[in-house]
């Protein structure tokens, strides 16, 4: 430390002491520089220069101490810098004066570590600036000091108060210079050590969030304080959240790039693995952890420590089609109307829709039976037909919509498909019908056990309580069984005996024992006598034979019931109904009158339909075309234009684009291997049932050869299908043979009831891959679209199928295996026109056998080339198609061409197809073969015009 003092030989002249001139306060250090203290006689003179402000040998914060052993996490010690900034600043807010400066010299004496080389250099350089402006008022004060000394006459009290009062003044003004710069040196210093902390908590909670272990309470800061203040402002808070949740996403993505590039794969692709996944974490090197852990950890016993912060909450799948409409639309309900008349029944559906998860089935279906109603509910398969009537019979409950009864006590019974499925073969035919009346039956065994009870008492006295027990019970009994007329019962099930067409001697004969017809003659009766006030029927023509139908449609003309029948028979649909309800595209639509008049009224809505949407398109068409030319022009004009034309497109009378029949799908079976010219022999065949007393066939014979297009026709219970079973050999003969003759047929069997035998929990395309054999997953998705299974479709459980999707899953099926004889019983049934019409078209292009079975005239008349009949319990051939076969009986003849309709098809002439011609190659009339290795460079105009000379 060095002064400068011009008149040191005065001072000590006057006696004043080198020790009496300096005093070094003992609060500072000893490189600090301080003002002098003069004293002259009775005059103390306290100098204002400061050579230097005081300094710091090493100053740090308590965020960069260093952990004791044993000490808190590093995250911890940021936190408590945190805390002491806070303190030291509350403590210099406190201080006044040079208090702040101590307490801030205090609190970087405290500091283990040293300051960075930036804050370092700032410090310094603020120093140099403070000691140059305390240079400059020393030296003021010393020239005045040196003026003072140099003058000759002694000063007068006067002088000497004014010299001292200006020695305060600039003691004070230096003073209060060195605390502002101190205060803003601190000030400086402490925004960057909050900075520092700030950014290294940031840093640590991004990390730990990162890790999965941040917790919630610790974002922003410190929330609990000992005087229960918070220690950061919300808007430091905000924005340290802020800073570490984008830290957080930039480590994220570079996590997932790291990942991504392991992997081999784009960062995309592996958020889609990981998604795919199920939310699994992945380790390092971006391979799943499964069960918390890695190799099952988890499964093992260890478990997984405890997460510190708050679970995010699971993100919402995707909604499906069903929930997004029970969502959007309201619950479904059953209403009864208000007021209806005694002798009126009514049933009808309001906007009613259905959806299986993601495949819908009905949008808004709105139509409605009632008394002398005799609906037809017609539409392509998978159009909900069946599903409706299960609605109407509430068996299930619809998505959204109302179904409105006219009374609560409303009987509705159906006739399903499946009605076969639901006989007990082993029972007697009166049994079966006996066993529609569960609840009499409950009542009349209940009746029996009581009298077995009472029989078996002794009458004495003890027995006298228990025994009028009994006989309350029977009382009450009786009563039931007396309102449900029970004694009536026999004399019912004989009077729909009677009216079922069958023989009073044939209510003992086995419910096996009768052919399909009589079987659905079985399912009627037992629906009619449950007594309905409603009857619906679903394809109730299966399995009939032209007798069976006839006698089906007198039956039902006759009845006074309103009905909905769901068929695909076309001229069955004629004679009965009275309206039809198109289903169409999720919606339904009425007609009234019988099938030929719907084909009229629907032809003509959809032509107006399709006038309508053209006039609409062309005149929108022509408003685009003026808005493109002269949206310059008049922009004005062209505003107003486009806002009606959006105007017209959101109103009511915007005419929708009508429903597109698409093109009917067809397949082709596989190629037939080469097939003998002898493929099969009926020889000496005679059969029967019930131990010879319901005989089949008797000394019968058949020969198929190879290109043959066999229809057996004949009524129901002759025994077409038992003839195919015999020659599968899934049935004995009781005589002669049936029999594959030839050394390489390969036959494939369609049986009666093939849709039932499908496992009901799979799916479309899990049914297909199990019989596949050793195709590809996309040549049996190109196959099943050829049956219409597109898209999500092929998802489906087959319960959820139509019937007539189940047979084209099951033909679709038996399409998988080589075949080159093909014998099908009865395989349109379910199916749609369409789907007729397509299995047409592929057996008139097989080029092996085809046996058939079917009821279908029409199919028969396009399919068939030979007919055999079963006539008198013998196999009749005739050598012709169906017409042939009509052209042989007049009477018959009249009976099939009395059933034709307006609209409907005609029997005809088979259609001939020469399948060689069609396999020979198409000539090619584009040019030679050789066309593009042409070797004569002069030929042609072209090659002339460029080869002459020039």
């Amino acid at each position: 430390m060095k002064l400068v003092l011009p008149r040191a030989l005065l001072l000590v002249a006057l006696g004043i002491t080198p020790s009496d001139c300096f005093t070094i306060p003992s609060t500072f250090s000893s490189s600090s520089t301080v003002a002098p203290r003069v004293t002259t006689n009775e005059r103390t003179f306290s100098s204002s220069i400061i050579l230097s402000p005081y300094s710091f040998e090493s100053s740090s914060t308590a965020l960069h101490a260093k952990k004791k052993k044993g000490g808190n996490s590093p995250k911890d010690a940021a936190l408590a810098a945190l805390e002491a900034l806070e303190a030291q600043e509350n403590a210099a807010s406190a201080a006044a004066g040079g208090g702040g400066r101590a307490t801030a010299t205090a609190l970087f004496d405290e500091a283990d570590e040293p300051l960075s080389k930036k804050e370092q250099m700032a410090l310094e350089k603020k120093n140099k600036k403070a000691s140059a402006a305390a240079t400059n008022g020393a030296a003021a004060s010393a020239v005045d000091f040196d003026a003072f000394l140099d003058a000759d006459e002694p000063l007068s009290k006067k002088e000497q108060m004014k010299l001292e009062k200006q020695r305060e003044k600039d003691a004070k003004k230096a003073q209060k210079d060195q605390e502002r710069m101190a205060a803003v040196e601190k000030e400086e210093m402490e925004k960057n050590k909050r900075k520092k902390a700030l950014k290294a908590l940031a840093e640590m909670e991004a990390a730990e969030r990162e890790a999965g272990t941040v917790n919630s309470d610790d974002i922003g800061g410190l929330d609990d304080s000992t005087d229960g203040q918070p220690k950061l402002s919300k808007k430091e808070m905000k924005l340290a959240a802020q800073k570490a949740e984008k830290e957080a996403q930039k480590n994220a993505k570079k996590e997932m790039k790291k990942r991504a590039k392991k992997l081999g794969v784009t960062v995309e692709e592996l958020e889609q693995m990981e998604n795919n996944e199920g939310g699994n974490d992945v380790d390092e090197f971006g391979i799943p952890i499964v069960n918390g852990g890695v190799n099952g950890d988890a499964a093992a016993g260890t478990a997984a420590p405890p997460a510190t912060a708050a679970a995010e909450p699971p993100q919402k799948g995707k909604l499906t089609a069903e929930e997004r409409i029970r969502k959007e639309r309201p619950p479904p309900r059953i209403r009864v109307m208000e007021s209806s008349q005694p002798d009126y029944t009514a049933l009808r559906l309001e906007n009613i829709a259905i959806t299986f998860r993601d495949q819908p089935v009905l949008k808004s279906a709105t139509w409605g039976v009632q008394t002398g109603d005799r609906i037809g509910l017609v539409g392509a398969n998978g159009a909900g037909k069946t599903t409706q009537l299960r609605i109407l019979s509430g068996e299930l409950e619809p998505t959204a919509g109302d179904v409105i009864k006219s009374s609560k006590d409303l009987r509705v019974a159906m006739l399903r498909q499946e009605f076969i499925d639901e006989l007990d073969l082993t029972r007697t035919l009166r049994d079966e019908f006996m066993s529609v009346f569960t609840e009499e039956a409950d009542i009349m065994n209940s009746l029996r056990e009581a009298e077995e009870e009472l029989a078996q008492m002794s009458g004495s006295a003890d027995d006298a309580d228990k025994m009028q027990e009994i006989l309350d019970r029977m009382n009450k009994l009786q009563n039931k069984a007396d309102a449900k007329n029970v004694n009536a019962l026999d004399s019912r099930v004989s009077k729909i005996m009677d009216l079922m067409g069958f023989e009073p001697e044939e209510g003992d004969y086995e419910v096996s024992a009768f052919s399909g017809g009589w079987k659905m003659r079985i399912g009627l009766g037992k629906v009619l006598l449950q007594d309905p006030n409603i009857l619906l029927l679903d394809e109730p023509t299966n399995h009939l034979d032209l007798e069976s139908v006839e006698w089906l449609e007198a039956f039902l003309r006759n009845q006074n019931l309103p009905m909905v029948i769901v068929s695909h028979d076309r001229e069955f649909l004629d004679q009965v109904c009275t309206k039809i309800v198109d289903a169409e595209g999720g919606l339904c639509t009425e007609y009234n009158g019988n099938y030929s008049r719907f084909l009229q009224l629907k032809k003509a809505r959809m032509d107006a339909w399709n006038a309508a949407y053209n006039a609409q398109e062309k005149k929108i068409k022509e408003e685009k075309q003026w808005i493109n030319k002269f949206k310059l022009k008049q922009p004005q004009a062209v505003k107003q234009r486009q806002a009606q034309l959006e105007k017209l497109v959101k109103s009511p009378d915007y005419v929708q684009k009508p429903p597109f029949v698409g093109k009917p799908f067809r397949f082709r079976f596989p190629d037939a291997p080469r097939l003998s010219p002898e493929v099969a022999e009926v020889k000496g065949l005679s059969h029967a049932y019930g131990d010879g007393a319901n005989p089949l066939f008797e000394e019968s014979d058949l020969f198929i050869e190879k290109g043959d297009r066999i229809a057996i026709i004949g009524p129901n219970g002759s025994g077409k299908s038992t003839l195919l079973r015999i020659l599968m050999g899934k049935e004995e003969p009781d005589e002669g043979t049936a029999e594959f003759i030839g050394s390489n047929v390969y036959p494939a069997y369609f049986e009666q009831n093939q849709a039932d035998v499908l496992d009901l929990d799979k799916t479309v395309v899990d049914t297909v891959q199990a019989v596949s054999n050793g195709q590809s997953y996309n040549e049996l998705r190109a196959l099943l679209g050829q049956f219409l299974f597109k898209g999500d479709a092929v998802e489906k459980k087959v319960e959820h199928l139509s019937g007539g999707e189940k047979a084209r899953l099951s033909l679709c099926c038996m399409m998988l295996k080589e075949s080159n004889l093909l014998i099908l019983d009865e395989p349109t049934n379910h199916l749609d026109i369409p789907a007729k019409e397509m299995l047409e078209e592929a057996l008139q292009h097989f080029d092996g056998s085809v046996v058939v079975i079917s009821h279908d005239r029409y199919f028969i008349s396009k399919v068939a080339t030979t007919i055999v009949a079963i006539e008198d319990k013998k196999l009749v051939k005739y050598g012709g198609d169906y017409k042939f076969y009509m052209d042989k009986s007049k009477e018959f003849k009249e009976k099939v061409e009395a059933r034709y309709f307006a609209g409907g098809s005609r029997i005809d002439s088979a259609p001939v197809i020469d399948l060689e011609e069609l396999k020979k190659p198409k000539k090619n009339f584009g040019g030679a073969k050789t066309a593009n290795m042409v070797t004569r460079k002069d030929k042609g105009v072209k090659n002339a015009k460029r080869n002459k000379p020039k």
